[in-house]
């Protein structure tokens, strides 16, 4: 185990170009399909809760960002693996968090608009942060050095993989609403299968390594997942939101567009293995650790509920 501790920092995963097109596609399509499903009155509406959306924001992009750093210092975690988690914290969220927070029974209305402000943010938000954070870790910023890892680049690639559908699917919902709600029904989910092909076939592509070192990141997947929905949950309640508002908050801040950042890992870090293992286990992860949480307080409130009723 020694050894490939060692050694993670070295492999590099195999990602054709064409599954790397296939893969910004994909994303484009995911952002697209959260586009459609946001109205110029959901930024409206977070100028109407600027407390609420700040504490969401203040959440998403310093305190995640920082509290990552912290863990894969007490970790002890290779610099690859650190720079993989530190990647997925400075990540904007998805549209899965509205499907949680709406299966949980929270404010479905504030998920939308934290998920469109964030995603705005992020284009600028993200690079800025990979590079500080990045740059200050004592094993991942030599990486970085390697990598000559440029804000700008990344920055604009950002604005055209978010950007670039994010507005096309905004001005879709604008003129042409209901066709955008039909789109959303469809490219929504379908995106996201196929998000998890793409992923599905890089694993079974690179099997062999997937098992050799999937060990070490596993632990730090979990800690760091649960460290992002527990901080969206105590913000939430520290400042004394609704409960259907800490809903919201805590998958807005949990949950992750991971399949962004493994696009990122392939397009400017050469497929470093630490950072790819960790983007795609925390794609597959997030996801199950999200739903259960989702099913719990969705069965907590309807056990209440029921309670209420017989009284």
């Amino acid at each position: 185990m020694t050894a490939l501790l060692a050694d993670v920092d070295n492999v590099r995963i195999a990602f054709e170009e064409g599954s790397l097109t296939t893969l910004k596609i994909v994303i484009g399509a995911i952002l697209f399909g959260i586009a459609l499903d946001t109205r110029l009155g959901d930024f409206t509406a977070a100028l109407r809760r600027p407390g609420t959306i700040a504490i969401g924001v203040l959440a998403q992009f310093l305190l995640l960002p920082a509290l990552t750093f912290a863990l894969t210092l007490l970790l002890d975690v290779r610099g690859s693996v650190a720079l993989g988690m530190i990647l997925v914290a400075c990540c904007p969220p998805g549209n899965v968090s509205n499907i949680l927070t709406h299966r949980a029974g929270g404010d479905v209305a504030l998920s939308v608009s934290m998920t469109s402000v964030g995603n705005v943010l992020a284009i600028f938000l993200m690079p800025l942060n990979m590079g500080f954070w990045g740059g200050l870790h004592p094993t991942g910023q030599a990486m970085l050095e390697d990598i000559e890892l440029s804000v700008a680049d990344m920055l604009g690639e950002i604005a055209f993989v978010i950007g670039v559908p994010f507005a096309l699917g905004i001005a879709i919902q604008r003129l042409w609403p209901r066709g955008a709600a039909t789109g959303h029904r469809v490219i929504g989910p379908l995106s996201f299968l196929a998000l998890g092909a793409v992923i599905a076939v890089g694993v079974a592509n690179n099997w062999s390594i997937f098992l050799d070192y999937i060990g070490i990141v596993l632990l730090a997947v979990l800690l760091h997942d649960a460290l992002a929905l527990l901080l969206g949950y105590g913000i939430a309640r520290a400042t004394r939101l609704p409960e259907t508002s800490t809903k919201a908050m805590t998958f807005e801040v949990g949950i992750r567009n991971a399949g962004l950042g493994l696009l990122l890992v392939f397009t400017y870090f050469d497929g470093l293995g630490g950072m790819a293992l960790v983007a795609a286990w925390w794609g597959i992860w997030d996801i199950i650790a999200g739903l259960a949480v989702a099913q719990w307080w969705r069965a907590r409130s309807t056990r209440t509920t029921s309670e209420l009723e017989t009284v």
